[in-house]
């Protein structure tokens, strides 16, 4: 894996100066894309696709957890403007290309039955990202978001629960603690992702997540819905990882500097819930109160949809 080193300063700064919403929708960001490429392997479910964007017009600062708003060209079925779009950042402020100049994204091509004549219904702004080639231009907003940014803490202990292309702003993360040279942040706490895709091709960014097993301090499970099955014998989810973690996991909650990133499907939700509910209750702790514990400490971030 390549490295790069990034001046101590600039990381400093931007880091104090969370930026938000520096283009809008008025006025957004012309950026042109220079990748378009399948992450779904053969024989996998749906499509899904890296895309990375030249940002040099900018500048366009960003955090690693922040959201690019698109805007898709052309006019809804009312004859207005299609509406903004917010994607995850799928990569660190450095960009893929470590220069600072670029910003990815992970985007799923949105399909759906039609409810009344049960025709494919394609999603606008994920096709129109799916379908671009590169030198195409398009128009970026923001950024935005602070809820899943990472704690300032190097040694914090980062547990990451992610559905689909929820993995967008932990591959952010991941790049950060593993793959940069960031003199100001040198991880040395330890990360732990719970991955919850439907087949083995739809584990997106495979290679590098992989790779990141490298380091001592970098844990992966996957959940893998359609091939592997739960303790009672149905389809492995991701809540049904957590359930089977759930005791380590709670004892990893009681440190101080432990971080829970939730980011994919909501419906995940309700399923990470029960299982800590259904450890804590034994304890005489009620795991809604103790989440909210853990909200107000800013150690529990989520970004579902």
């Amino acid at each position: 894996m390549t490295t790069a080193t990034h001046s101590s300063v600039t990381e400093t700064a931007v880091k104090r100066a969370i930026p938000m919403n520096v283009f809008r929708q008025s006025a957004p960001l012309r950026t042109v894309c220079l990748e378009n490429r399948e992450l779904v392997g053969p024989g996998g479910v749906g499509t899904v696709r890296h895309l990375v964007f030249d940002t040099s017009a900018g500048p366009y600062p960003f955090l690693e957890g922040q959201s690019a708003g698109i805007l898709p060209p052309g006019l809804d079925a009312n004859g207005k403007p299609h509406k903004l779009r917010l994607y995850s950042i799928a990569s660190t402020r450095h960009g893929d290309t470590g220069d600072g100049k670029t910003l990815s994204l992970c985007v799923r091509r949105l399909e759906y039955p039609h409810p009344e004549t049960g025709e494919t219904v394609y999603g606008v702004c994920s096709t129109y990202l799916c379908g671009l080639k590169v030198g195409d231009e398009v128009d970026v907003t923001g950024p935005t978001g602070k809820a899943m940014l990472l704690p300032d803490d190097p040694a914090a202990t980062i547990v990451m629960l992610a559905t689909g292309t929820g993995i967008a702003p932990f591959r952010a993360h991941l790049w950060r603690m593993f793959r940069e040279n960031n003199p100001d942040y040198e991880f040395r706490g330890s990360a732990w992702l719970i991955f919850g895709i439907p087949t083995t091709p739809n584990i997106l960014y495979r290679e590098e997540l992989e790779d990141f097993r490298q380091h001592a301090n970098f844990r992966l499970t996957y959940a893998i819905s359609r091939e592997q099955k739960n303790a009672k014998g149905g389809r492995m989810y991701i809540q049904d990882r957590v359930a089977e973690h759930v005791g380590e996991l709670w004892e990893l909650l009681q440190r101080d500097n432990t971080h829970v990133f939730i980011c994919g499907l909501r419906g995940m939700e309700d399923g990470i819930d029960a299982a800590f509910e259904a450890h804590t209750a034994p304890l005489g702790i009620q795991w809604a109160e103790y989440r909210k514990h853990l909200e107000k400490s800013h150690r529990w971030h989520v970004e579902t949809y």
